[in-house]
C-alpha cells in the first residue's frame, strides 16, 4: 500500500472496529464481513465485491503489527481525523486553489524546523513528488535473490588436494531486450486488477494466498518479450569456476556467497551451494582427516620381520619397519601423510597389515612346514579364545 492510500482509506470504519482494536476483533470483523459479501456467495454483485476486496485491503493492513504500526503512525502525521486535524486538498495538485502543504509546514517551523525537503521528505513523496518538487516513485523493499544448488563430480585424490571445477549454471540475468519487465518493447505490465498489485489475496479464514490472476508477480503482462517470453531473465547458460578446498568429503556442500539467482528491486544475489560427489578410490580409503591403505605381507615376513615400501597419495611412498611377529590387521601409523586439515596441518596414513596365505604349496615347502610346525612349540590360540568364553 502507498502512502495515499494509508492517507485516504479509513480502515478500521472499513472493519467497524475501534482504533484500539484487539487482533482477535479485527479478525472476527472480517470473517463476518467476508462471510456476507464473499463473490461466490454474491455472483455479480458488484457493490458486494467491491466491500469484500475493501475488507480485505483492510485486513491485511491491520492485521500485521507492522503495517499496522506505519499506517496509524502515517495517519497521525496527516491523515483525515489525526491529530493535526488538516485534510489534503486534492485540488492542490492539478493547480487548482488549494493550501500547499509543503508551504504550511515551511511557514510553521521554516526550513530548520523539518529540513529544506518539507513535509514531502517526510512522508516519502505522498503525491508522487520529493521534497525538491521533483516527480520520484516509492521504491519496493528491495529483496534477496533466491539460494541455488549444483552438483560437482570430484576425484578422490581432488578430494584431498582440493580442485578447481567448471559448473554451467542457467542464466538468470534480466533479459536485455525487455530489461526484466518480460514486456515487449513499447509496452509496460499492468497492475493485476484483482489482486491491485499486492500478488496475494486473503481467502475467508483470513489467511493470504497467491493472486490466481497474476500468480504472485502482482502484474499482468499482455504482451510478452518475444525474447524472454515474458519471463524477464535471459535465457541461455554460463560457466562458473568454483574452487573446492582440500579435505572435502562425499556429500558435502560448499557454499559460494553471491552467486545464486539475481535479487529483486537491487537487493543482493543469493548463494550457490555446490554438493560434492567423491569418487572411489582403489588403493586408498579415508576415516577422517586420515588415509587408510592395505598392504600385503608374506608368512615369512610377518612372522620374521622386514622393511617394505608403503604408497602414499601424494608424495611418492615410503617405508615403513615391520617388526618380527606381526600379525595379520595390525595398523601402523604414518605421520603426515593424510589430508589437509581446514586449520593447516595433514592427518595420518593409516597402514593395515594383510598377512597373505599361499593357496599352493609344492613338495619341498609342504615338509619345510611341517618341519617349522614340529619345532614349533606354540599353544593352540583357539584354546585361548575357548578359555576366554568360559
Amino acid at each position: 500500500m502507498s502512502t495515499k492510500d494509508y492517507l485516504e482509506k479509513d480502515y478500521y470504519k472499513v472493519l467497524g472496529v475501534p482504533k484500539n482494536a484487539k487482533p482477535e476483533q479485527i479478525k472476527k470483523a472480517f470473517r463476518k464481513i467476508a462471510r456476507e459479501n464473499h463473490p461466490d456467495q454474491h455472483p455479480g454483485d458488484k457493490k458486494a465485491e467491491e466491500r469484500f476486496k475493501q475488507a480485505s485491503e483492510a485486513n491485511d493492513v491491520l492485521s500485521d503489527p507492522a503495517k499496522r504500526k506505519e499506517y496509524d503512525e502515517t495517519r497521525s502525521l496527516g491523515g483525515p481525523g489525526g491529530p493535526g486535524g488538516f485534510r489534503f486538498n486534492r485540488s492542490a495538485q492539478g493547480g487548482g486553489p488549494g493550501v500547499n502543504v509543503n508551504d504550511l509546514f515551511r511557514n510553521m517551523g521554516g526550513a530548520g524546523s523539518m529540513g529544506a525537503g518539507g513535509l514531502g521528505d517526510i512522508l516519502g513523496g505522498l503525491f508522487g513528488q520529493g521534497g525538491t518538487g521533483t516527480s520520484t516513485r516509492v521504491n519496493a523493499t528491495p529483496r534477496r535473490g533466491a539460494d541455488v544448488e549444483g552438483q560437482a563430480s570430484i576425484s578422490f585424490r581432488d578430494a584431498v588436494e582440493g580442485t578447481t571445477v567448471k559448473l554451467r549454471m542457467l542464466s538468470d540475468d534480466p533479459c536485455p531486450v525487455c530489461h526484466g519487465t518480460g514486456a515487449e518493447p513499447g509496452t509496460m505490465p499492468r497492475v493485476c486488477p484483482t489482486c491491485e498489485g499486492s500478488g496475494v489475496q486473503v481467502s475467508m479464514n483470513g489467511t493470504t494466498v497467491p493472486c490466481p490472476t497474476c500468480h504472485g508477480r502482482g502484474l499482468i503482462v499482455d504482451h510478452p518479450c518475444h525474447a524472454c517470453h515474458g519471463s524477464g531473465r535471459a535465457e541461455g547458460t554460463h560457466t562458473m569456476q568454483i574452487r573446492i578446498p582440500a579435505g572435502v568429503t562425499d556429500g558435502q556442500r560448499i557454499r559460494v556467497r553471491g552467486k545464486g539467482a539475481s535479487g529483486e528491486n537491487g537487493g543482493p544475489r543469493g548463494d550457490l551451494y555446490v554438493k560434492v560427489q567423491v569418487a572411489p578410490d582403489r588403493v586408498f580409503g579415508r576415516s577422517g582427516d586420515n588415509l587408510t591403505v592395505k598392504v600385503p605381507v608374506t608368512f615369512p615376513e610377518a612372522a620374521l620381520g622386514t622393511e617394505i615400501s608403503v604408497p602414499t597419495l601424494t608424495s611418492g611412498s615410503v617405508r615403513l619397519r615391520i617388526p618380527a611377529g606381526t600379525p595379520s590387521g595390525r595398523t601402523f601409523r604414518v605421520r603426515g601423510k593424510g589430508v589437509s586439515k581446514a586449520k593447516g596441518g595433514h592427518g595420518d596414513l593409516l597402514v593395515t597389515i594383510e598377512v597373505s596365505v599361499p593357496s599352493h604349496l609344492d613338495k619341498k615347502a609342504t615338509e619345510a612346514l611341517k618341519a617349522y610346525a614340529g619345532v614349533v612349540n606354540e599353544p593352540n590360540p583357539r584354546d585361548a579364545a575357548t578359555s576366554d568364553e568360559s
